[in-house]
């Protein structure tokens, strides 16, 4: 018998992405399985993770959820064959577009509801409700899966161990609370000492507060979220449960974002022969219209448009540095506040040429920009972990990034002057201010024209290790050490296999 680990989140690559979160899922996922743990990936089935799942069956009907009956679907994700879990309702099946809010940006008005139901179909499955064999771990993920931990308390199911995941504190699923009594919580569990919070009944409050164990993605984010600034006012509550936090960095999944690799983009290229950067280079800019030029500086955005991601802050400078360097060229590739969306837009008609700006999001260009671009402006308020400079450095693109949370503990700092130390890997910048981040960009600028510097830079990034193996270890000791007394031998760390064959979530 394996381990079997369940992890709830609200969605995973490639069914459904919104952002990191949807990578280190199934990544994780790979990377446990790999080690012989059963690892099975339940989340919504959305229209477009049931246009994308394969070997998709029956696995059960739930009568009694929130709102009305659901219907779980055991199936398999393309490519990697991670098995997964499909929670089927009316609620999910509306969810066509962005599963958390509508065109408008307005969050859906059932969102309490539909990732209650999650919750309450997740212990249906823990409570042998279904024909599916009872996980030993449930890994419950952001604030979509909060109620789990709470709801397991709350039927007294105690053999199964709860890991609660913070991926990002600033989202945390508040709710009015009137919602409670639709969502089979007593009032008994509405208190300040349960999952009342200024007045609202808040999802990530009830992961944090009844979980055996918590985690969160890197080690200063562990220690930033203690304290009132990043704490999102959780910090209290977090310091309560401080012996039960854990900090386990994500990983990038290194087989999909490898250079040397990679069938999305124009060439492969290694730290030992970078000549198809050249090539990639080439392609980016005809991908986003703009003149070829081997010799521009390409500078990219690539993330989410938003006020976290310092979207306002970047709109601010960019202008500066357009000007200051007639011949750099800038390609922005994101979405989110639509008005900072706009503001790119308009970037891009005062610098026609210079600037491209594509509001979405595909998995074709993100690879692109990293592979062609020479630098990436990531920017952040808060940053628990930061995939995307990482994806960059795995290219060989140079990010400038703010001195926040993950960043902190992979990107190793170039400084603002003099010659770059030792293993330098990109650039950080303190503060929240058009000048701090110019300055930064300025001192990428003058270091890409050091070709010496700039080249060890680059073997410095991409010779860096993120991978998942070390990370899925500590997830392993971590499922360990809340898994009951009978099983927790099942979780020994096993050494790394390409594939471990383990057949998908099967009865008992």
């Amino acid at each position: 018998m394996n381990a079997r680990i369940l992890i709830v989140c609200s969605e995973a690559v490639p069914l459904v992405k919104t952002g990191g979160l949807a990578d280190v899922i199934t990544s994780l996922a790979r990377a446990l399985r790999r080690r012989g743990l059963d690892a099975t990936v339940m989340m919504p089935g959305y229209p477009a993770a049931l246009d994308q799942a394969r070997n998709l069956e029956e696995a059960g009907v739930l009568a009694d959820l929130p709102g009305g009956p659901g219907r779980l679907l055991s199936g398999t994700m393309p490519e990697h064959d991670v098995p997964v879990l499909l929670l089927c309702t009316p609620g999910f099946a509306r969810r066509t577009g962005n599963p958390y809010v509508d065109e408008c940006g307005q969050e859906f008005a059932d969102n309490a509801q539909c990732f209650g139901t999650l919750a309450h179909a997740v212990v249906a499955v823990c409570g042998g409700a279904t024909a599916l064999a009872p996980p030993h771990v449930v890994h419950a993920n952001d604030w979509h899966a909060g109620l789990v931990p709470a709801l397991l308390r709350l039927k007294r199911i105690g053999e199964i161990g709860t890991l609660f995941t913070i991926h990002n504190l600033a989202f945390q699923g508040n709710f009015p609370l009137d919602c409670a009594a639709g969502l089979g919580i007593p009032p008994a569990m509405l208190g300040p000492d349960g999952l009342e919070f200024w007045g609202r009944l808040s999802f990530l409050k009830a992961g944090i507060r009844y979980a055996d164990c918590i985690s969160t993605v890197s080690h200063s984010y562990a220690a930033e979220i203690l304290t009132p600034r990043f704490g999102h006012g959780m910090d209290g509550l977090l310091n309560e449960r401080k012996r039960d936090l854990l900090a386990i960095r994500n990983g990038v999944d290194t087989d999909t974002w490898n250079p040397a690799g990679d069938a999305l983009i124009a060439r492969p290229f290694s730290p030992t022969d970078m000549r198809g950067k050249s090539v990639c280079k080439r392609e980016l800019q005809a991908l986003f219209n703009l003149p070829p030029d081997p010799f521009a500086p390409i500078l990219a955005v690539g993330s989410r448009i938003t006020h976290q991601k310092m979207a306002d802050v970047a709109q601010a400078s960019l202008p500066t540095v357009l000007q200051r360097y007639p011949r750099a060229q800038l390609i922005v590739l994101g979405c989110g506040d639509h008005a900072y969306e706009q503001g790119f837009a308009r970037l891009a008609q005062d610098f026609p040429g210079r600037v491209a700006a594509h509001i979405g999001y595909d998995e074709k260009r993100a690879h692109a920009l990293h592979a062609g671009a020479d630098m990436l402006l990531h920017g952040s308020r808060f940053e628990p972990f930061g995939l995307t400079p990482l994806y960059s450095m795995r290219y060989g693109t140079i990010p400038i990034a703010s001195r926040v949370g993950g960043i902190i503990d992979t990107i190793a700092d170039a400084r603002l002057s003099g010659p770059p130390p030792q293993g330098a890997s990109g650039i950080l910048f303190d503060g929240e201010d058009a000048d701090s981040m110019t300055t930064a960009v300025s001192r990428a600028f003058a270091l890409y024209e050091n070709p010496g510097e700039w080249h060890a830079m680059q073997r410095n990034a991409m010779s860096a290790d993120f991978s998942w193996s070390q990370p899925a270890e500590q997830y392993a000791a971590a499922y360990r050490g809340i898994a009951a007394q009978a099983v927790k031998e099942l979780f020994a760390v096993r050494p790394e296999a390409p594939e471990v064959d383990i057949p998908a979530y099967k009865t008992a």
